[in-house]
């Protein structure tokens, strides 16, 4: 019997640990805040644990999805921490979206104690973690992929090997620089719309049939001309991300002069006291700002 720990239940983390469960893996959980993982226990069959010691001891896959590098090192590099307690052989799987420097210093460290890496960051949001709907960009060995690679099939949509040990970060830095320009344009678009009198809903019925379609048009346009932001990713974390995409950006010699701009924006929406609205808020600046 497959046992896998997953460490940190938000809310990516709990649903994808729930959907290992049902799939008949063995699940030990544990999160900082113990009430979440008994809590977990109560809604799946599993077990939570006090300690990161206790949930990965002889784990054969680790799964870590946390908030940013200083938790990841926190939860790996610590006294108590995976590194030091998972079993030789373990393959580790981080599902945290973070830089890609953290992923290559992890997986260097793994080897060194004679574990398996895989960078393994996610798209699709809060409602594909629910759905088991999930992208996963990998990046580590083929061996080690080939090993995880049946766990994260369970809440995976898509799944691919990127490349080594950090190339799951960076393309999870394609896609958010992708989507910070696509929610600008549609922002834009709207809210043209909106001061040009037109009727909103009906140009977006009109132009989502052409060129202009999006996944964010899809499946964003009517919460934002509704005006209502509680639908997905918050500001706060897209702006952690677009962080590490300019870090990045500046490390590999590359121009990113759009996403700095939403970067900017988005600071803008924190301001106006959205921190916690989803990324398609972009629009309400237009509108205050207009």
């Amino acid at each position: 019997m497959t046992t896998a720990t997953f460490i940190g239940l938000g809310v990516m983390g709990y649903p994808m640990a729930g959907h290992l469960a049902k799939a008949g893996i063995t699940v030990r959980v544990w999160n900082r805040s113990t009430e979440k993982s008994i809590q977990w226990a109560k809604d799946y069959p599993g077990t939570a644990c006090e300690t990161i010691k206790e949930a990965v001891l002889d784990a054969d896959f680790v799964m870590t999805c946390v908030g940013a590098d200083r938790d990841l090192i926190a939860v790996y590099e610590g006294e108590d921490g995976i590194l030091a307690h998972a079993k030789h052989g373990a393959v580790l799987v981080d599902h945290t979206t973070a830089s890609a420097g953290v992923a290559e210093n992890l997986s260097k460290a793994a080897r060194k104690v004679g574990m398996g890496f895989i960078d393994a960051p996610v798209s699709g949001g809060q409602q594909g973690a629910q759905n088991g709907q999930l992208t996963i960009m990998c990046g580590g060995s083929e061996e080690d992929y080939s090993k995880a690679q049946p766990l994260l099939q369970i809440y995976a949509r898509a799944l691919n090997l990127m490349g080594p040990a950090g190339s799951g970060q960076k393309t999870k830095m394609v896609n958010q620089i992708a989507i910070a320009g696509l929610v600008q344009g549609l922002s834009e678009a709207l809210h043209f719309a909106e001061q040009a009198n037109l009727d909103v809903k009906k140009v977006v019925d009109v132009i989502s049939k052409g060129a202009a379609q999006s996944w964010q048009m899809e499946n964003r346009s009517g919460t934002m001309i509704d005006g209502k932001f509680d639908h997905g990713f918050a500001v706060d974390w897209m702006r952690k991300d677009l962080g590490i995409c300019l870090d990045e950006a500046r490390k590999v010699n590359a121009s990113l002069p759009v996403t700095a701009l939403v970067d900017q924006f988005y600071g803008d929406v924190q301001d106006m006291g959205g921190k916690r609205w989803d990324t398609s808020s972009l629009i309400q600046r237009l509108r205050k700002f207009r």
